[in-house]
């Protein structure tokens, strides 16, 4: 491999999620979101998925649920797989905080 391949190749960032095109699912949910917030969606954001999911993120409305801070069932079920190769228990507070079931799982990893 050439210095010139070798160092293209160690520029380019290993996810290409950035570059992909915006999905319909993506788009359907923008729309809806602008419909109800009065908001226009910026070309900008229509350009790839990372833009999209970044406007998205910014202007979805809050869940005002009870249970809407509670970890997901992904996150728990990764934190159970930690829990039981590191022969750790969770806290029970966790079950209870995604932020800090998170935490667990970053110090746990």
């Amino acid at each position: 491999m050439t210095h010139a391949a070798r160092q293209s190749w160690f520029d380019t960032p290993s996810n290409d999620y950035y570059l992909l095109p915006v999905t319909d699912r993506q788009m359907r949910y923008a729309r809806a979101i602008a419909e109800q917030t009065a908001l226009e969606i910026p070309v900008e954001a229509q350009r790839d998925r990372k833009s999209m999911s970044d406007w998205i993120s910014a202007h979805k409305p809050q869940d005002p649920s009870p249970f809407a801070n509670y970890p997901s069932g992904k996150q728990i079920a990764f934190a159970e797989r930690i829990s039981r190769s590191k022969r750790r228990p969770i806290p029970s507070e966790c079950f209870r905080d995604k932020q800090r079931m998170s935490r667990w799982i970053d110090q746990n990893r």
